[in-house]
């Protein structure tokens, strides 16, 4: 099957948080499966840069604002898969990240930027813009690509099936409706059974609306999406797509996520030798100014600094644990008064409080390979991928029991242990105080040698890597493209 990944980051070249990874990985994983797969990217400098061989499919313009525009065809770096570029200097050529500006606001022109994004989408799956190549399907990755499946209902003429996949339903691409004219589509989209969100136009309900098959990240998530706690205000859009919205966990690159090979790491180690584990723990403290001490419970935190993280309910429960004798390192960015109180936090517990404010892919796997305990108490989680790098690498997870949380960690409780099947720990109320427990009950173990590596080597040993879900996506796949030939798309004319 011929498929179109369509998303705006990719790892390495362009990341802000797990969708990148995701992006960089379930691709070749489908190739390693027979599928012939390409991927569409915004030709942002740092893409640019880097994509090999890149030649002209052809140029387009003006479109979206952009005067000109060049579809360019060409590799990923170190890599077979082929990659499409949208090449429009005026949207994507410039500093700061891919959806803000370097001051952290949203650069005012994300509606056409990512418009433009589905637009070419839409009309590659329609054969339109390369001759020779066109895709059975189209896979469409998170809000930024979400309107190419609108497209495809609307304009492109094209017996491809589409599939979106929500990463996260808390960040929808909002945008104000008296510029819906500038989408290019009629006004009979502009209302509540098609892009209209109170009052506002919603990329992603462009996706949950229009595409074939629905697919989030976790079947967890998948049930949660339809309650009005995690719903984000779209879980009537969601239930009404008659419970079809499919939960697919994602898996990790186990390449490039693999304690025995890990070139970041001062020392390796694998579920037969987890000496490397110590040392790498102590270079951790040590980079991060702690008291360098085999026994203290080493914390970690590598995340966005945001209120969904449950950060907040750390940063409560942090005195206590510190007592106990607990150490805490934590590497990433986000809202300036998260930042803030870590900072304070760093400050006021020198030596037993590390804190790396940006991101840094090296520091991160030194950061995960040598914790002793990876902490994830987000409020929600569609998947999460730091629970996962953390089983891989024998840091324990100690996590909120939500999303994709709930569906990768089996707590430690008696049971489960004396079953050998646990693999961290969880709590169900997001409160300090749950968490609290959690960790206490994760110190009683981590006091008992024998069981905390038993605790290690279950994690270690989970089957993570992409291939079952890559083919369960392309089940997914022939499930939309049998969808798309049985019903019509788009709004009902009228």
């Amino acid at each position: 099957m011929r498929v179109l990944q369509v998303a705006a980051e990719v790892f390495p070249l362009v990341k802000t948080g797990g969708l990148a990874d995701v992006v960089a990985a379930l691709p070749p994983a489908l190739a390693r499966q027979g599928a012939d797969v390409r991927l569409l990217l915004p030709g942002y400098p740092a893409v640019l840069d880097a994509v090999k061989h890149a030649r002209m499919v052809l140029e387009l313009g003006p479109l979206f604002g952009a005067a000109r525009l060049r579809l360019l065809l060409g590799r990923m770096p170190g890599s077979e898969l082929s990659v499409y570029v949208i090449d429009a200097p005026y949207l994507y050529r410039r500093g700061g990240g891919p959806y803000q500006q370097p001051d952290g606001i949203e650069w005012p022109d994300n509606m056409q930027r990512f418009a433009m994004l589905g637009w070419v989408a839409a009309h590659l799956a329609a054969g339109e813009l390369d001759g020779r190549w066109t895709p059975e399907l189209v896979h469409a990755h998170d809000w930024h690509a979400a309107m190419c499946c609108a497209y495809i209902a609307e304009h492109a003429p094209t017996t491809a099936g589409s599939v979106y996949t929500v990463h996260n339903l808390a960040y929808q691409g909002v945008f104000a409706h008296e510029d819906s004219q500038q989408l290019g589509l009629p006004a009979r989209y502009m209302v509540p059974s098609g892009l209209e969100y109170h009052g506002q136009l919603s990329f992603m309900k462009a996706g949950l609306k229009f595409a074939d098959v629905v697919s989030t990240v976790s079947p967890t998530y998948a049930r949660e999406i339809t309650t009005l706690e995690f719903g984000c205000g779209l879980d009537g859009v969601i239930r009404a797509r008659n419970g079809l919205v499919r939960g697919i966990l994602n898996g990790i690159d186990d390449v490039v996520w693999n304690p025995a090979t890990d070139a970041a790491l001062s020392s390796r180690y694998d579920t037969q030798q987890l000496q490397g584990k110590v040392l790498a723990k102590a270079a951790l403290q040590q980079e991060s100014g702690l008291v360098v001490d085999a026994q203290a419970p080493l914390l970690a935190v590598v995340s966005r600094l945001t209120a969904q993280k449950g950060l907040d309910l750390l940063l409560e429960a942090l005195p206590q644990m510190l007592r106990e004798g607990a150490q805490l390192v934590v590497q990433g960015s986000g809202e300036p008064a998260l930042e803030a109180e870590l900072r304070m936090a760093a400050s006021a517990y020198p030596g037993a409080v590390g804190l790396h404010l940006g991101y840094d892919e090296a520091r991160a796997h030194r950061i995960i390979g040598g914790a002793d305990i990876m902490l994830v108490p987000s409020r929600f989680e569609p998947c999460g991928l730091t629970q996962l790098y953390g089983l891989r690498y024998g840091s324990v997870p100690l996590v909120h029991r939500v999303g994709g949380l709930a569906d990768t960690v089996v707590d430690a409780d008696p049971a489960a242990l004396a079953a050998d099947r646990a693999t961290g720990f969880s709590f169900d109320e997001a409160t300090p105080s749950a968490l609290q427990a959690a960790f206490e009950r994760a110190l009683v173990l981590f006091r008992q040698p024998a069981l905390w590596q038993q605790l290690m080597r279950r994690g270690m040993a989970q089957p993570l890597s992409w291939d079952g879900p890559a083919r369960e996506y392309l089940a997914l796949y022939e499930d939309a493209c049998a969808a798309r030939l049985r019903a019509p798309r788009g709004v009902p004319a009228g």
